[in-house]
């Protein structure tokens, strides 16, 4: 493919329009906002994780807490760390101490254009009971980060992959002294 073809809208909806460039077909939200991810980690360890259903996959995954930044009117320029901590409220019920960032990349680079940011959350205090917001139905699992992977899979749970590499990221983290 030409990285000079010009770009052209294929489809859009509500939310989401469909671009093509060549013979290409990639998916971008309408509003070019940012996803952003948390590892919450309490002090022994566990990870705070959420389940909940996914009708593309039409199936409840395990992941991250997670969400857009800027998806509330008026907060259109909401910043990736202000996004990041109400996200971690909205969906487990938590606040954080520390927040580092771990990591920026793309969810998945040959269907989108979202870009996502993956931030560690510690020091964690809980203040409500979470669940999400507007029929989100969130269910909250805490678990060992060492023994998510085996939990998974007694469980044959499905899972959102950049689970595992938010993991990878945060255990680095972790294990490094702040500088």
């Amino acid at each position: 493919m030409d990285p000079s073809e010009d770009e052209e809208l294929a489809w859009q909806g509500a939310h989401l329009h469909v671009n093509r460039r060549g013979a290409w077909e990639f998916v971008s939200r309408n509003s070019r906002r940012s996803a952003v991810g948390i590892v919450a980690v309490h002090e022994d360890l566990r990870v705070v994780l959420v389940e909940q259903f996914r009708p593309p996959v039409g199936r409840r995954l395990i992941e991250l807490p997670a969400g857009l930044a800027g998806d509330i009117v008026g907060a259109e320029n909401e910043d990736l760390i202000v996004a990041a901590k109400r996200e971690l409220v909205e969906e487990t019920g938590y606040v954080a101490a520390e927040w580092r960032l771990l990591v920026h990349g793309y969810s998945s680079p040959g269907l989108t254009d979202e870009s996502i940011t993956l931030f560690l959350a510690q020091g964690l205090e809980r203040i409500s009971q979470g669940g999400g917001v507007e029929g989100e139905s969130i269910q909250i699992h805490e678990i060992p980060m060492d023994h998510i992977l085996t939990w998974l899979r007694e469980r044959k749970q499905s899972t959102d992959l950049k689970l595992l590499a938010a993991l990878f990221a945060a255990r680095e983290a972790i294990e490094q002294p702040r500088s």
